[in-house]
């Protein structure tokens, strides 16, 4: 399968199952479920950083549409596509990642890079999102345990998702 389809399917799949299934499960106040923000982390390496953000920005835009947070979902998902392939390099080894996949995945990456590189990744999603949706720091701990908390349940199901449908090559 080509890397493009892969990608229009796992766009489309996990919107899908953002909206239907994650949004409408309710852990508790603090923990929000958020695997659709993976589209951008599992891009290819190559991607040029605009075609990054404008496929983020799309992704943002139709979770914004499907939920009604006017761009706060949007800002996330380009704050952390302008962000992508610095983490890439900062974790990558010198010589970059010896691999025919050209995907972030923890067989390309390696386990605890990959986990490294989507946790930071995660956590600065969610805080830009909780951050821009509570606009304010008003009870800044409060604030401070549900990204913590969001992003715990989201590495969750990133590796979840990467031991369901990622084979080792």
């Amino acid at each position: 399968m080509s890397i493009l389809l892969r990608n229009i399917i796992r766009f489309v799949l996990l919107l899908l199952l953002q909206v239907f299934v994650l949004n409408q499960v309710l852990l508790h106040q603090l923990v929000s479920l958020n695997l659709y923000m993976l589209f951008v982390l599992l891009l290819p390496f190559n991607l040029p950083r605009p075609a990054l953000m404008l496929l983020a920005l799309l992704m943002g835009l139709s979770m914004d549409m499907f939920t009604n947070t006017m761009g706060v979902h949007a800002a996330a998902c380009v704050f952390i596509a302008y962000l992508r392939p610095f983490i890439i390099n900062i974790l990558s080894p010198q010589g970059g990642f010896e691999t025919t996949q050209k995907t972030p995945s923890m067989t390309s990456m390696g386990v605890s890079q990959f986990l490294t590189f989507a946790a930071i990744l995660v956590f600065l999603h969610n805080l830009v999102f909780f951050s821009l949706e509570v606009f304010g720091f008003g009870n800044f701990f409060y604030l401070l345990l549900k990204i913590l908390c969001s992003t715990a349940a989201s590495i969750f199901l990133i590796v979840l998702y990467e031991l369901l449908f990622f084979s080792k090559k």
